[in-house]
């Protein structure tokens, strides 16, 4: 596919102004109407809105996809749950992935500024004339800068609903992270251009590939001294075995970089800060083959040979970028800039509106289940409604202590006050969505529709955990849970003032809840006994006690336990017993999750593996879904 002849770069960028500036002035619909009726006016050969031949799509763009939608929406039956697809094809979704660090947070804040959500980014460590970011508003993770929980904010861009899950860097955080992923249908990798890849992010890459998300690589930092291009692409083709193709390709680096090679359209573009840290970077654009004025900016010799050099081997060594690949997570679009400066933030963005993924479906189970049940895909067009929770919090209001439940929408649409069924309880039972809520932060604003691709907020009445299923049809619909993984750290909590009870209890069975930790009992406490919390690091403890000072007025003290692994016992109670018995269980504390199901607490990992081994019946397992409802 080819850009029309008769429009130019210029008028491109004039259209993506034109709707921006309808962005704050009408209804989603109508200005996704009124562009792309903006397009087709400008003549009849403009059938695309598309990368140069060099950079081939999946298919039409997505502004054209939507264009099409757009009139299959208006012969649409109002009556039905079905999603429309223009709404199911502007969607967008990503979650950011990165070592701590890395500037994921900033990021964030960029593309939002550029989205047009905020007016001016925040820092993470701001100074007394910067405003706090939006994504991470714990009192925790102001006082320390970092993000200590996944985060949704939610914008319109142009003609797409974007959908951002800012996640955790830090390793104690990993499991809400992967969380997270679990509602992503397309993952950025962030890299610190002067580290390459780190130990948290080869993890987290394990994750997106095993759920075979796109991955977009971004390496930020290039306004700091920062390794060579050519090496960062060596090293996660040779770690990852994965493939990079340049989109944005970096001007010198540290005090010397000076902007972007846009490779889909041979356009460099020259940066200059904001006069305020926050604001948007003042941006030149100059197409390559205005040599002389290419000079001009680079002001540099060597970097400018360097630039041209660089433009001519990558052309004649790097195979065309190809979108399957990318959708199949073998190739990777690659992005080089700097978010603290804005360099490059902008054309990332557009560049993924086009590139990214719009909502896919998700493989579950349909009926009752049964076993050596086949799955079978549920498709974001399907008639019914369906939802799965990847996240709970509560007091994201502090003012009601309201609990919510975080779902992605994976198929029909939501409406306010629908009923539907929960993958865990009884079919007969039917559950009222009275409220849902668009996410921006701590932020939130009631919503009366919602399609596949979104994530909202629901009232949660207690009976929602993670990894559960909602669904409308008559059919139970269950889509694959998102386990609870073994604990590494362990410890009595206790509340040393007895007058505060209630609101010690209170928190901690709403952390508990929101699966901040995990609680664990000794295995004859019926619930006047000690609580034993479960992490996966000790960070998450530190989370705890801050959250019950901050949101609930309380003081709280641990008692570390000396095991470093957990292990559930899918035998059950009688084949524990047993074992405990045979003197098999020596040395192993024997404790019961919150749901009374036995798990066995072990000191090391040569001692699990020996008892996995030997004593098969225990049927040991490091993860744990929660059970089904009566």
């Amino acid at each position: 596919e080819t850009f029309c002849d008769s429009v130019t770069y210029s008028a491109l960028q004039f259209l993506s102004r034109v709707a921006m500036a309808f962005q704050r002035a009408a209804m989603v619909a109508a200005r996704a109407s009124i562009l792309c009726y903006f397009l087709a006016s400008i003549g009849s050969g403009v059938s695309a809105f598309a990368p140069p031949s060099s950079l081939p799509c999946r298919s039409t763009s997505s502004t054209c996809r939507y264009a099409d939608a757009v009139a299959s929406d208006a012969t649409a039956d109002d009556t039905s749950t079905k999603a429309p697809p223009g709404e199911i094809i502007r969607r967008r979704n990503l979650a950011i992935i990165s070592h701590p660090d890395s500037g994921k947070t900033t990021m964030t804040e960029k593309l939002l500024l550029y989205g047009g959500a905020i007016q001016q980014a925040g820092a993470v460590r701001q100074k007394a004339d910067q405003r706090s970011t939006s994504s991470d508003f714990m009192e925790m993770e102001v006082e320390r800068g970092i993000s200590v929980s996944s985060t949704v904010m939610t914008f319109d861009y142009g003609v797409h609903r974007v959908n951002i899950l800012d996640t955790p860097g830090h390793q104690d955080f990993s499991e809400d992270t992967y969380r997270a992923l679990a509602a992503a249908d397309n993952a950025v990798m962030l890299l610190d251009a002067a580290k390459g890849l780190e130990p948290q992010t080869r993890k987290l890459f394990e994750v997106t590939r095993m759920r075979g998300l796109p991955l977009f690589t971004f390496v930020n930092k290039m306004d700091r001294p920062a390794l060579s291009p050519y090496d960062i692409m060596d090293q996660i083709e040779a770690e990852f075995g994965l493939e990079t193709h340049p989109i944005l390709w970096p001007i010198g680096d540290g005090e010397r970089f000076r902007g972007v090679l846009d490779r889909t359209t041979d356009v460099v573009h020259f940066y200059s800060k904001g006069t305020r840290r926050g604001d948007k970077a003042d941006v030149v654009e100059v197409p390559l083959a205005d040599t002389e004025t290419v000079r001009e900016y680079v002001d540099d010799p060597e970097l400018f040979d360097q630039l041209y050099e660089d433009h001519e081997l990558l052309n004649g060594i790097l195979p065309e970028l190809d979108m399957a690949r990318v959708m199949d997570a073998s190739q990777s679009p690659l992005f080089f800039g700097s978010a603290i400066t804005n360099f490059g933030v902008q054309l990332f963005l557009d560049k993924f509106m086009d590139m990214g993924t719009m909502p896919v479906g998700r493989e579950a189970l349909r009926g009752e289940a049964v076993p050596q049940q086949a799955s079978e895909e549920v498709a974001p067009d399907d008639d019914d409604f369906s939802c799965f929770v990847f996240k709970t919090q509560a007091n994201l209001d502090p003012r009601h202590r309201d609990r919510l439940a975080f779902i992605r929408i994976v198929s029909g649409t939501y409406t306010r006050g629908m009923k539907v069924g929960h993958s865990r309880s009884k079919p007969s039972k039917r559950y009222n969505l009275a409220q849902g809520q668009m996410l921006f932060g701590q932020d939130r604003e009631t919503i009366d529709v919602a399609y596949p691709g979104d994530v909202i907020g629901i009232n949660n009445p207690g009976n929602f955990a993670i990894g559960d299923t909602l669904y409308s049809g008559a059919k139970r619909v269950a889509f694959p849970g998102i386990p609870s993984f073994s604990p590494e750290k362990f410890a009595y909590i206790r509340n040393p003032n007895p007058s505060s009870y209630k609101s010690f209890q209170k928190g901690i069975d709403q952390l508990l809840q929101e699966g901040a930790v995990q609680s664990l009992r000794l295995r004859n406490d019926d619930g006047g006994g000690p609580l034993i919390l479960a992490a996966v690091g000790q960070l998450q403890f530190e989370v705890v006690q801050a959250r019950l000072r901050s949101e609930y007025g309380v003081e709280s003290s641990l008692e570390p336990i000396a095991f470093t692994m957990a292990r559930w016992a899918d035998g059950g109670w009688d084949a524990v017993e047993e074992a405990d018995a045979a003197g098999k269980l020596f040395g192993i504390m024997i404790v019961q999750d919150r749901w009374g199901r036995p798990v066995l607490l072990f000191r090391n990992d040569w001692k699990a593996a020996g008892v996995a081994e030997e004593e098969k019946y225990l049927e040991l397992v490091p993860w744990s879904y929660p059970p089904q409802i009566e």
